[in-house]
């Protein structure tokens, strides 16, 4: 299959996207996360307040070794890593429905910019402090009942948006 090594992953060059949860209360989610960014080679996963992380059998079930490849620190204050985020030249968006938010199909990643995308809370989605600090929201277009998506397939879905090779 041509895979890279967990080594590998980590020698790799920045891509300029990072992933942060903000609270996201299952372990099994955030497992999912470290799957999804591995798969779409994010350069780091921030873990924010409530979020389980690193040793945790429960995060090992669903990112099967991705938490070995995929960086990630702890923060416990969203806020403190969105912060830290922009100090560093990321534009952070949360992915989230707001008034002003931009629907997924219409934003085209530009490839001179480093992103962060923060993802919310299964339940209170992204805590609106958070949204506030953001530099903008992106919404999934959605056209059933329901207008929320488990945070793991929300995530998937985004990151496929932000694959490499798809900024203009």
């Amino acid at each position: 299959m041509d895979r890279i090594s967990a080594a590998e992953y980590h020698e790799l060059e920045p891509r300029g996207l990072v992933v942060v949860l903000d609270n996201v209360r299952s372990a099994h989610n955030v497992g999912s996360a470290f799957r999804s960014c591995d798969a779409f080679r994010a350069d780091e996963l921030i873990l924010c307040g409530i979020c389980a992380t690193p040793p945790s059998p429960e995060i090992h079930k669903t990112a099967l070794g991705a938490e070995d490849s995929v960086p990630s620190r702890y923060f416990s204050n969203t806020l403190d890593a969105v912060r830290s985020l922009k100090s560093q030249g990321y534009t952070v968006l949360a992915v989230e429905q707001t008034v002003s938010s931009v629907a997924l199909d219409a934003f085209i990643p530009q490839p001179d910019k480093k992103y962060a995308l923060v993802m919310g809370n299964e339940v209170e989605g992204v805590g609106q402090d958070v949204v506030d600090e953001c530099d903008g929201a992106l919404e999934i277009p959605q056209w059933g009942t329901k207008h929320s998506l488990n945070v793991s397939v929300a995530l998937g879905i985004i990151l496929w948006h932000f694959r490499p090779g798809n900024s203009k």
